[in-house]
Order: structure tokens, then sequence, then C-alpha cells
């Protein structure tokens, strides 16, 4: 059976009223959709073919219809209009938060996350700028304690990194200045893939072994580097959908792992990815993830999303998204618009 373009429509009308009512449609609600102009018997019988293609479920006896996963694909690589600009005053509104966020990259990436998920009534999630080649470009070296030495470094991506190391015969201000120096002789502009076991020995082999700790702190620093944090924003509005009843602590584990939340959130290259529950591993029916990539110069680049149910209003989600990427691409590189720019539409992909 051929997907008509009156089949289309009819799909495509029914994505959009399930969205704003959450409530299974029925021909009536689709005839007035359609102004009358097309008789409730004809949209009976068009509704109960994408039945049988597997686009529309009838969750119960009445004759109200709702989307199925497979519809849901099939609107997403179809029939979604992704070019739909964003209204001036949301425009405005994006661009006052970001005047008003710390561009450091941890805190920017903590306030737009926050700013999305109030901004969308859905779970959003941001990931820090991150490339394959990312390395650390300085260290320092501080006393904290009789007993521990504090590793701070600053990363390529410009943020900072710090980790805690126990030294048991203590520490000299000295002492923390060597570290630092070998730390920033050996250790700055590395790759993480380059940081050998034999590499780390040699560097050892250079310092009292009491002092080790502080080496061992510095590698674990590089190796984190490499992968991206994860800030998470407006959890509680998962318990607001229905459509995601008992998958929520299932959800919430999953992002709350930060090298698998990094994983599902990230975007193509090009474009916005939209994610169902029904395609992940384990399955999460109900569930859609509506991811877009940033990009923060110098080959770094992140990603940002929204979590919520697949009955989420794509059209309207996604240019927020992709706004929100946008100025966290700027803000990331350092970089302040003066004036509110027209974001460039992008082509939605679906994975």
């Amino acid at each position: 059976m051929a997907m008509d373009e009156r089949k289309q429509r009819v799909l495509r009308a029914i994505v959009s009223l399930y969205s704003v009512e959450g409530e299974p449609v029925g021909s009536s609600v689709l005839a007035n959709y359609f102004d009358m102009a097309v008789s409730s018997a004809t949209l009976r019988n068009e509704m109960a073919a994408l039945t049988r293609l597997g686009l529309l479920e009838q969750p119960h006896t009445s004759a109200g219809r709702v989307p199925s996963a497979k519809g849901y694909r099939y609107y997403i690589d179809h029939l979604l209009d992704d070019s739909q600009p964003l209204d001036r005053v949301t425009r405005a509104r994006i661009d006052s938060v970001f005047a008003s966020l710390d561009h450091e990259p941890d805190r920017l990436a903590q306030g737009a996350v926050k700013a999305l998920a109030q901004m969308s009534g859905y779970t959003a999630a941001v990931s820090t700028p991150c490339a394959d080649d990312l390395c650390i470009a300085h260290f320092e070296v501080v006393q904290v304690g009789r007993s521990a030495a504090a590793v701070l470094a600053v990363t390529t991506a410009g943020y900072v990194r710090t980790r805690v190391a126990r030294v048991r015969e203590g520490l000299t201000r000295e002492n923390a200045a060597q570290l630092a120096s070998l730390l920033n002789h050996s250790l700055t502009f590395v790759a993480a893939v380059d940081l050998t076991q034999r590499r780390l020995a040699e560097l050892c082999s250079q310092i009292s072994p009491t002092l080790v700790p502080v080496v061992s702190a510095a590698a674990a620093i590089l190796e984190e580097s490499a992968t991206p944090r994860v800030y998470l924003g407006g959890e509680p509005f998962l318990l607001d959908w229905p459509q995601l009843q008992g998958g929520v602590q299932q959800i919430l584990t999953l992002l709350n792992d930060e090298a698998a939340a990094a994983r599902l959130i990230t975007a193509p290259a090009e474009g916005t990815s939209v994610l169902l529950g029904e395609d992940m591993d384990p399955r999460i029916p109900g569930l859609s993830v509506v991811s877009c990539r940033y990009l923060a110069g110098g080959g770094l680049f992140g990603s940002v999303a929204l979590v919520g149910p697949t009955r989420m209003p794509f059209s309207k989600v996604i240019p927020l998204l992709e706004a929100f990427a946008d100025e966290l691409g700027e803000g990331m590189a350092g970089k302040r618009k003066e004036a509110p720019q027209a974001a460039v539409p992008r082509r939605t992909r679906h994975i």
C-alpha cells in the first residue's frame, strides 16, 4: 500500500494533534482539523489504512488512533518540516540568557542546560567541548594540606580539571613547583592516546616515589580530558509524561552515567538527529532524544539535546535546540553576538 499525499497529510495531522493533547485522535477531531474539507468516513478509511501499514496504533477499543514508533520514524524522515524559524520573542530570550551566562566552558554548559530545560519543558543535556586530540595546556600543583596536593589542569578547550593526590610525607612549595614544571614539560599538549605506561613510568622515575601520586593524578586528568562532561537540567520533567511511566528510573540511570549519556546525545556532524527509544538497546518505549552538535572552534565540538516523550512537538523543539547549539558554539569559542542573528536551517536526520 503506497503512502499517497492524503495519507501523509493525515499522518502529519495526527502527529500534530497527539503532540498537543496526548489523547488518541478520532475521525471527528481530524475532520475539524481539516475544516471539514474531508469527510469523517474518508478519514476513517485513511486511518484504517495507516494502521494496516503499522504507522498508527489503536490503544483502546475507541476509534482514536496514535502514531506508532514506525509512524514517528516515517514522520521524522519524510514529513517533518524543520525550516520553521524561531519567533523573535524566543530568539531575544535566548540572546538574553547567553548574555548573562559565565562563558567559562563548564559554567556555560551548566547555565545553558538549565535555561534550555526551563524554556522547553523537557529534560535537557549538554556535553562540554571535546575532540580526539584534546590536550592539557597547563598544569599547576598546589599544596592543600600536610598530606594532600591539588593538581589543576587547563585543557586546550579552556576548561579546568582538578584532582587531589594523597602524599604521605607531605609536599613542600619547592616540591609543588618542581612537579608543576615536570608536568608542564612532559604532559602538556600530549594526547591521551599517547600516554603509554612506559612513558608514565619514565616520568615517575624522575621523582621521589612518595610524589608519584601527584603524577598519577595528572595522568588521570589527561585521560579524562578526552571524555566530555555531560550536564543535565530539568530531570523532574520526565515525571510529567504518562508515556514514560515505568521508564523514568531507567532513563535517569542512563543519563547519570556520564560516558553513556555522552554517547546517547552525540549528534551527527550535520543536521539534527532524533533517536527513538524503540531503537535503543535496551529499548525504552515512548522516549525520544533530539540532539544537535555545536562547534566550538579549533576542531572542538559538543552536543546539546532534549529528552522527552516521543510525542514532543519536533517542529517546535528543533528550532529551539538549534538556536541553543548556535549560541553554545559561539560562547564556547569565546565569542559573543552583538545582535540576534537568524539561525541557518539544518537538515534533520533520524538515527
